[in-house]
């Protein structure tokens, strides 16, 4: 049997703010931007450049108890994990594009990490693990 996860929905305020953070402030490729007119919303999907794996669905809230969720849709946890090649390069890059890191970059067990927020407050971890973490092993 072969499964995978294909999309995380992201509860987003507004999709062309959403769009704009993270095409051109995270460098994400946007993957489609499609009007749905049944449903009157838009399917928007983003994806880290070269990824294979899990893309964002920016969904738009669209109802009260919806936009209660933007920007704290883990209860204040870290929500999303951004692996990347090389973390110095990427880092010094978010904090030229003004993306502001809530933990400092610290060498972990696991790799390196700093912890960033999105537009809306989301937490993520800035990664880059380890050649011999299993996560790792299994992209190779």
């Amino acid at each position: 049997m072969k499964q995978s996860i294909v999309h995380i929905a992201l509860v987003v305020a507004d999709y062309d703010e959403a769009i704009d953070f993270y095409v051109k402030k995270l460098k994400f490729d946007l993957i489609e931007d499609t009007y749905q007119a049944e449903q009157d919303k838009r399917w928007v999907v983003v994806s880290p450049p070269g990824s294979q794996g899990v893309t964002l669905l920016l969904a738009k809230a669209s109802k009260p108890i919806q936009s209660e969720f933007v920007g704290n849709q883990a209860g204040g946890r870290v929500f999303l994990f951004l692996n990347t090649d090389d973390f110095w390069r990427d880092y010094t890059r978010m904090v030229e594009q003004g993306i502001t890191f809530v933990r400092p970059p610290a060498r972990q067990d696991y790799g390196m990490v700093a912890v960033f927020e999105d537009l809306y407050g989301n937490l993520w971890d800035l990664l880059e693990l380890n050649s011999d973490h299993p996560i790792a092993c299994r992209a190779q």
